[in-house]
């Protein structure tokens, strides 16, 4: 049957019979593609009922769907024609694992972090509406762990007082972001699975009590109180929204009237749906972690995961459970990622001492501000590109009170499949311009653990420690020191170039050493450790060579490089400082591999541009100056 359907206009030809074998073949699709590849298996299982629904009621891209987060988009790409494109999902110059605008005009925001869909929504609403476009309708699907997040409640807070915004908010609930949702919302909203529902309450009383008019209408009067104890719609209708629900998510035909009743009214309605993660497939449905929110290549038979081996967040999260055993002030913060930043070893020997906000970066640096006031020391655990969101909190809730806060940032740097907006290239500009802030970033594993442990010995300001996304390097000793950096190479000959690779690209400065080495040209390699501040053992050395190269994972702009440069121009030393990074534009996805050839970011790449920076300066320095 999906070989039929090349958009929305062919799901909505189909018979009501038709509806559960396509939801069935769509299953099959996702757990094949994901068994393969990878990918955010759970959440789309979950959502495909709900999806074949919004595509028979709504007329996308007219009607635009806008995915909070864009990771539970599968089942719409599938239905919007592309179906075929899961044979390469997050290849290289395949299917992207997020909405892409490139791929499709159904896909008009390219959102994959969480909490904005409903902004974009009220946007894209008041939009139409000032267009004179009264015939369209704006439709955001959010799910309940995207709801722990602010910036949607300031969206629901102004989607309320515009009464007439045609606009159809899904809440969809299953219960979970990555892990269980937490919070008092979560509370909830999973009041819903254990307490009756006021209308099956008055069904009750009016089948036992039909003959007894006066009881049934005195009970009917005390609906809001009744509401108040079994059901959620009240938290709803007291901000002014309608609610519609809860609806079986899974039910597609029940959905189909949930959502034809929202359209229907032409103005902001909640549609409640309550759905299960990983549905259909059964080892998803029983991993009780993240009932497979987004495993790596897996059989599809028994649904074991392919081995990855050691990797950085594993030797990260053995290190701090061992500083947590000798350190009582030690306390953790997720964001809702327990299990993907490595906290859940911490919280199963600490119980007491870690806490998930929620999917909630800003209030997990402030909170933490709070912990560390109170004499704690907070390390706070987030991939590199969710930090950009709680950068006010790092900078005037942490920072501006010299507040000994640690930051820990996984998959910072290229991780490829992701695509644009998870790279985590963006880290070490921003965070320059904090006032007292020290930065970290280990070359490998021995240096994660050796420099964690004295970033958490920092009490008079906060620390951040980052490191990339795959398997661990190995072990890279040094042969030395330079201040407080490590010396890896010296050259036997007179030195002309100094490499300083930041953290994980020690080791591609190490392989364009060897390189260098035989076009002649000798090369020191230095990794910094500590990257803010800066040893001003660097302006030394600098001194001594020709030219200086800093290789980073991360945009070029107002990274590690600007900061040498700035750092040697302070001291008056005349050296050219070339820097080596992330081009300042979002990338593709691809294997992170493949995105660091594509960059320049490897040793053959580095060793030849080197070798022509070089040429070019001896072939200046030997033209005759003419008169």
């Amino acid at each position: 049957m999906l070989g039929s359907i090349a958009g929305p206009h062919d799901v909505k030809r189909l018979a009501v019979e038709e509806l559960p074998r396509l939801a069935g073949e769509i299953r099959d699709l996702l757990v094949d593609s994901c068994a393969k590849f990878g990918g955010h298996l759970g959440p789309n299982l979950g959502v495909v009922e709900l999806t074949i629904a919004l595509h028979r009621v709504f007329d996308s891209p007219r009607d635009p769907i806008v995915w909070d987060t864009g990771h539970q988009s599968y089942v719409h790409k599938v239905l919007t024609g592309r179906a075929a494109g899961f044979a390469a999902l997050k290849q290289e110059g395949g299917l992207s694992g997020y909405p892409s605008q490139a791929e499709s005009e159904h896909d008009l925001v390219e959102n994959s972090h969480a909490s904005t869909a409903l902004s974009y929504a009220d946007g894209l609403a008041k939009a139409f509406k000032l267009r004179g476009e009264r015939d369209r309708t704006v439709v955001a699907v959010i799910g309940d762990g995207a709801l722990t997040g602010g910036m949607a409640w300031e969206a629901l807070n102004n989607i309320a007082a515009a009464k007439d915004l045609p606009l159809v908010i899904v809440v969809n609930d299953n219960g979970r972001s990555y892990s269980p949702t937490i919070g008092g919302l979560a509370s909830h909203l999973s009041s819903l699975r254990v307490n009756r529902r006021y209308e099956d309450f008055l069904d009750y009383v009016k089948d036992k009590l039909g003959n007894v008019p006066v009881v049934y209408d005195a009970l009917h009067g005390f609906k809001k109180g009744v509401k108040d104890v079994l059901s959620p719609q009240v938290m709803f209708e007291d901000l002014g929204l309608k609610y519609v629900g809860p609806i079986d998510g899974h039910d597609e035909q029940a959905m189909e009237a949930a959502l034809r009743k929202a359209r229907g009214f032409r103005g902001p309605v909640i549609v409640h749906a309550l759905t299960q993660k990983g549905r259909g497939y059964t080892p998803a449905e029983n991993h009780d972690e993240d009932q497979f929110h987004s495993p790596g290549a897996f059989d599809r038979a028994t649904g074991a995961e392919k081995p990855k081996g050691r990797i950085w967040t594993n030797v990260f999260s053995e290190e701090l459970v061992r500083l947590g055993k000798e350190r009582e002030d030690l306390v953790a913060i997720t964001a809702a990622m327990l299990h993907p930043t490595g906290l859940n070893a911490f919280a199963d020997h600490f119980p007491e001492r870690i806490y998930d906000v929620g999917i909630a970066e800003q209030h997990a640096l402030t909170s933490a501000a709070g912990l560390a006031l109170g004499g704690l020391h907070p390390v706070v655990a987030v991939y590199a590109t969710f930090l950009n969101r709680a950068f006010d909190q790092l900078l005037m809730d942490v920072a501006l009170h010299r507040l000994p806060v640690t930051v820990v940032l996984d998959r910072a740097g290229v991780t490829g499949d992701d695509g644009a907006s998870h790279n985590g290239m963006w880290d070490l500009s921003i965070l320059q311009v904090v006032p007292g802030l020290r930065i970290a970033v280990p070359r490998d594993g021995d240096r994660l653990a050796e420099l964690l442990r004295e970033a958490v010995e920092v009490t008079d300001g906060p620390t951040v420690l980052r490191f990339p996304k795959g398997p661990v390097a190995e072990a890279v000793e040094p042969v030395g020191k330079l201040g407080e950096m490590d010396l890896l190479r010296a050259p036997a000959a007179e030195p002309d170039v100094l490499l300083v690779g930041v953290g994980p690209m020690a080791q591609a400065c190490l392989d364009a050493a060897v390189l260098l080495d035989a076009q002649g040209i000798a090369a020191t390699v230095v990794d910094p450790r500590w990257v803010k501040p800066l040893d001003e053992a660097l302006v030394l050395a600098a001194g001594a060579h020709k030219l200086v190269a800093v290789v980073e994972d991360n945009g070029r702009v107002g990274g590690v490089g600007d900061a040498v440069a700035r750092l040697l121009r302070d001291a008056d030393v005349d050296v050219p400082v070339r820097t080596f990074g992330i081009p300042q534009e979002f990338l593709d996805h691809a294997k992170r591999a493949a995105i660091l050839g594509r960059i320049g970011l490897t040793g053959q790449d580095l060793a030849r541009q080197i070798t022509e920076a070089v040429a070019k300066r001896s072939s200046a320095a030997a033209e005759p100056v003419r008169r």
